[in-house]
């Protein structure tokens, strides 16, 4: 079971795929049940994530596990029923031929709500942020160079032949799809992996700029804690690095993200176009299924998971 919690700081390789028709499945659990029993469960999942980051003191605990409980009761009573009304509308599509303009539409809608979510956490975070040690910031550290030697391993398999790499990447994509339509055909796994070989994703930038993102990060927290900045000033920075995650502030990198999307918009547009009626019923159950996960959980008192 996985969860992204308050910001999407892990981006995947056709993640924005994703983020258009399979959306993110009320913060990226997929199963139906995983998504009822991991969103009750958030708040102390999301504690866990964030320990593990930064180490939280005894005294920091309970102001950090308040503002997840408050975040979560935000969220549930804001965004659920808003993230219902538009799995509702993607079960529509089922009868439409895609355009990859209107994929990007999709993602960048889907984009602004993750934006609304992680701005909801910014003041209070800045906060938290204010109180974190020297100490603290070399455990984050410390943890960020590992969760990039694991990308690493993962995305650029040393070792391993260019074939295997690209093999690797369209079986992963390939699984993606097939968690929202089923089982693909021969052709459209035949032009899938076409598709992504022809992409202009480049794996080594991909992480090169996940460093460059990971050290804007600790500069800036290392600066705020050296100038004693207020918490005015600390949430303007978060808010700016959490823009900088859907626009790199390096204008090459910015460039390469827009190559990268209009390409994976196009990619699911075909995907879509060519998916059978049976395809298409799959796809729009599983969203339905969703649908009635986050209309649930909207509507379930918290600690209480709706079966």
């Amino acid at each position: 079971m996985r969860m992204r919690v308050l910001l999407p700081w892990k981006p995947r390789i056709i993640g924005r795929l994703r983020g258009a028709l399979l959306t993110v499945c009320v913060l990226g659990l997929t199963a139906c049940s995983a998504v009822r029993l991991g969103y009750d469960q958030g708040p102390t999942l999301a504690w866990w994530w964030l320990d593990r980051q930064l180490d939280f003191s005894s005294a920091q605990k309970p102001r950090v596990q308040a503002a997840l409980d408050d975040w979560f009761a935000w969220h549930r009573a804001t965004q659920l029923p808003a993230y219902a009304d538009e799995l509702a509308q993607l079960q529509r599509l089922k009868t439409e031929r895609l355009a990859p303009a209107q994929v990007c539409t999709l993602f960048a809608g889907w984009q602004q709500r993750l934006r609304t979510a992680a701005t909801q956490a910014l003041p209070a975070a800045a906060e938290i942020v204010r109180t974190l040690t020297p100490a603290q910031l070399e455990h984050l550290e410390r943890h960020q160079a590992e969760v990039l030697d694991d990308a690493a391993r993962q995305f650029l398999k040393p070792g391993s032949t260019e074939a295997e790499r690209r093999q690797a990447l369209i079986d992963r994509e390939t699984e993606r799809f097939e968690s929202l339509y089923g089982t693909l055909q021969d052709a459209q796994r035949r032009r899938l992996a076409e598709a992504l070989v022809a992409s202009p994703f480049d794996a080594e930038r991909w992480l090169a700029e996940r460093r460059a993102r990971s050290a804007d990060l600790l500069r800036a927290l290392r600066q705020w804690q050296a100038e004693r900045a207020d918490a005015a000033t600390v949430q303007a920075g978060l808010q700016r690095l959490a823009d900088e995650l859907l626009a790199s502030p390096r204008p090459a990198y910015r460039e390469q993200q827009r190559r990268v999307t209009e390409a994976n918009c196009a990619i699911v547009a075909e995907l879509h176009n060519s998916a059978t009626p049976a395809q298409r019923q799959r796809a729009a159950e599983r969203l339905k299924r969703w649908e009635e996960d986050a209309r649930a959980l909207a509507a379930a008192p918290r600690g209480r998971v709706p079966q």
